[in-house]
């Protein structure tokens, strides 16, 4: 749920700015393909606080635990002001990609707040990432819960202008993201310190002595692990740039399939983090029939979740993308129509790849768990950008198929990854129950 909570933001912007049009839509869509990208490599980079926490936790060592947030903290600040640096930089890209110069115009001052609100989101990973290294997942949910009642209440307030409150557009949903990501860091912090159980470890800190053998084991850790999530990343935020070159209404009809596909992802990933912290446990107790054990559950149970998901999208596909638009607006009637017959196509195909989607995440978070990162971080590149990737290009923007092409690739990728990384998984357990 606290995962969720990430994207159910994303989902409230989509459907209010969805009411104004195509247009306004499809601009959300190209910023946030920019914020995204930044967004996993700040959220990938944050994972590495929670195996480490998780193995300290298992090894009864609070020290070790309370010294990898305080270093997390210090390395998450950094990036999150770099990437919303970076994302600066890129803004003149969008005038380079072959969108609809309508869409960019309006895309513009949307990305400039939401880039800012990333500082705050990277900072709050942070928090997020200790607190579930502790196996108290609790608490970032209720931040996250507070967040979307905050985004929502200033969605309605300014993007239509209610209640006296101006009427900003998709700017307002902007400026909704940004004060609720605010408030989330805010909460968490207030909340961890409120906390007997999390004092120590959140207050007290001396920021100017900086241990480099802690910075380096996080970096190791962690930038691995944010390639991990980019690459996964990237070739969904290509997909928007490649629907974007099929038309707005593509690139409309690809938001809406790639929201709903990243809500029921996040109940995966949550079992991703689950099976990062039980594995970083056992790896501390060092008792590795066991990690073996738990990890083959989470993969188990997270399947049979996927295959309600699968099932949920087969089953809606033509009347979910209908909650995205006023179909009732004779203006956008066209539009509105060939979007939502378009993604209830995505739709169709995002119900395949939601079980390789699901098994590729928790694979990886065991992975994590074990503290093994860079033979995935080849194996996910391999995956999505040497096999996903063309497959996306070619079937496109070179057949009939269209955008419908594009996700038949996005289902290559994910596939290979899922598979891939279970064999990698399967001879690194083994080979360490015979080596203890």
């Amino acid at each position: 749920m606290g995962l969720l909570g990430h994207t159910i933001v994303q989902l409230a912007d989509n459907i209010m700015v969805g009411q104004l049009g195509t247009a306004e839509l499809a601009a959300v869509s190209l910023g946030n393909s920019f914020v995204f990208i930044a967004m996993s490599l700040g959220i990938g980079f944050s994972t590495a606080i929670t195996p480490l926490v998780a193995e300290a936790d298992g090894a009864g060592n609070k020290a070790d635990g309370k010294s990898a947030l305080k270093h997390g903290l210090v390395l998450c600040t950094v990036l999150g002001v770099s990437l919303f640096g970076l994302i600066l930089l890129a803004k003149p890209l969008m005038y380079m990609m072959d969108q609809p110069p309508e869409v960019v115009e309006l895309a513009m001052p949307y990305l400039d707040l939401v880039a800012f609100s990333l500082i705050p989101l990277v900072i709050f990973q942070a928090f997020k990432q200790f607190s579930d290294g502790l196996s108290q997942t609790r608490y970032p949910m209720y931040a996250t819960v507070l967040a979307n009642v905050v985004n929502i209440t200033l969605n309605y307030l300014l993007i239509f202008g209610s209640f006296g409150f101006p009427k900003m557009g998709i700017v307002g949903a902007a400026i909704g993201t940004l004060v609720a990501r605010i408030l989330m860091v805010i909460y968490i912090w207030y909340l961890l310190k409120s906390k007997k159980k999390f004092h120590d470890y959140v207050t007290g800190f001396n920021f100017r002595k900086l241990e480099k053998k802690v910075m380096n084991k996080i970096i190791s850790l962690g930038f691995p692990s944010a390639l991990q999530m980019f690459f996964e990343v990237a070739i969904f935020t290509a997909a928007i740039w490649l629907s974007g070159v099929l038309g707005k209404n593509a690139q409309a009809a690809n938001q809406i399939a790639l929201n709903l596909s990243s809500m029921t992802f996040m109940f995966s990933m949550g079992l991703g983090v689950v099976a990062m912290i039980r594995v970083g446990n056992q790896k501390g107790l060092q008792n590795f029939k066991e990690l073996r054990r738990i990890a083959q559950s989470i993969f188990l149970l997270t399947f049979l979740i996927t295959i309600v998901f699968a099932t949920l999208f087969l089953w809606g596909r033509n009347w979910f993308p209908t909650l995205y638009l006023d179909l009732d607006s004779a203006l956008n009637l066209s539009d509105n129509t060939e979007v939502v017959y378009l993604a209830a196509q995505l739709l169709l195909v995002s119900a395949f790849f939601q079980i390789s989607d699901g098994i590729q995440v928790v694979v990886l978070g065991a992975l994590r768990g074990l503290q093994d990162v860079k033979i995935p971080t080849i194996i996910t590149f391999i995956a999505y950008w040497l096999i996903g990737f063309p497959v996306c290009y070619y079937l496109g923007l070179h057949t009939g198929l269209g955008s419908t092409g594009i996700w038949i690739g996005l289902l290559a990728g994910l596939t290979a990854s899922a598979i891939m990384l279970y064999i990698r998984f399967n001879y690194l357990t083994k080979k360490l129950i015979v080596q203890s």
